[in-house]
């Protein structure tokens, strides 16, 4: 059953919509290697320090990626709850199928790409430093011809002349999707 649940959530929700192969791994690695060792703790009767012990190392490891979205500390989160619920199940193996179900099925729909699809965040490196935040939203929306939502300006080097902006946006209904743009 944890099997099941980790390549739906990994290939057939991840994978499909985000095409990143390394994470696709570090989740199913992850979520096995959590219930392999939830599933040998109530086998082996153990200390709890021995229980504490182990979350003390996977608070330990930390998420190393080139980059990695909230959106991917997600699909961690829900990698290791799968773990840990069909680890921990084996005598309630409908309890476990129930909820699987249900934090897949609120996986499927919250990172849905119909849900915000139109909405995108990205980093932008301007050439020039805006004074004027009504002119730096104009340039903003000029350059990705798009309505910004939010904008954070998180460095400014008056020496270079470069500003760089954390903005939010929605592009138009007819506006062609961006290819290699990370959502």
């Amino acid at each position: 059953m944890d099997l099941a649940a980790i390549v739906a959530l990994a290939y057939g929700l991840y994978y499909r919509r985000h095409h990143r192969r390394d994470l696709l791994f570090a989740y199913v690695a992850l979520n096995v290697g959590i219930f392999a060792v939830v599933s040998l703790l109530l086998v082996q009767r153990v200390d709890i320090a021995v229980g504490f012990g182990l979350f003390g190392v996977l608070s330990i490891i930390r998420l190393r990626s080139s980059e990695i979205t909230q959106q991917e500390i997600a699909y961690y989160f829900i990698a290791i709850v799968l773990g840990l619920v069909n680890g921990l199940a084996g005598a309630w193996p409908l309890t476990a199928l129930l909820l699987n179900g249900v934090l897949l099925a609120i996986m499927y729909v919250a990172d849905h790409p119909r849900l915000l699809g139109r909405t995108r965040q990205q980093v932008v490196t301007l050439d020039v430093v805006h004074a004027d935040p009504d002119l730096l939203r104009a340039d903003l929306e000029s350059r990705l011809r798009a309505r910004v939502l939010h904008c954070v300006v998180t460095q400014v080097d008056y020496v270079r002349d470069v500003t760089v902006v954390d903005v939010r946006y929605a592009v138009p209904k007819t506006a062609p999707r961006m290819t290699g743009v990370r959502r």
